[in-house]
């Protein structure tokens, strides 16, 4: 009896060894699981690139500008601040010159290189709306 209830218990503990054991090396195929794929030119890709469209002001804000504006770094003006006076006060086409080729602390396209000079006055005109 002592070795049935040996066997039976063996037989248990290998099978839920087993089951572990295959639940873990999904885990660790999900954890290592490439990120993104790299095509060479001329291949043809998975799936195609869709145009988003132009982005608005606010979507050009957040994902470039806010690390400066957002924050205040470099002395870079908040949104709806009294700050942007004087820098209106010299023409939004001047600012978009600025904003585009760069001025002072102000970096060339604020960064964003995917950026259109559409997306870049939009983005311009989010932060001023109300000054």
């Amino acid at each position: 009896m002592k070795k049935l209830t040996l066997a039976v218990a063996m037989l248990l503990t290998t099978l839920g060894l087993q089951a572990s054991t295959e639940q873990e090396a999904d885990a660790i195929a999900k954890r290592i699981a490439p990120v993104g794929q790299v095509y060479v030119a001329g291949a043809a890709a998975a799936t195609e690139a869709v145009a988003a469209g132009p982005r608005s002001g606010e979507q050009v804000y957040q994902s470039a500008c806010f690390a400066c504006h957002g924050t205040g770094a470099l002395d870079a003006p908040k949104p709806n601040s009294e700050a942007w006076k004087p820098r209106l006060a010299q023409g939004f086409d001047v600012l978009l010159k600025h904003s585009i080729e760069g001025f002072n602390n102000m970096p060339a396209m604020g960064t964003c290189t995917t950026c259109s000079e559409d997306e870049i006055a939009a983005a311009i005109r989010f932060m001023t709306d109300g000054v």
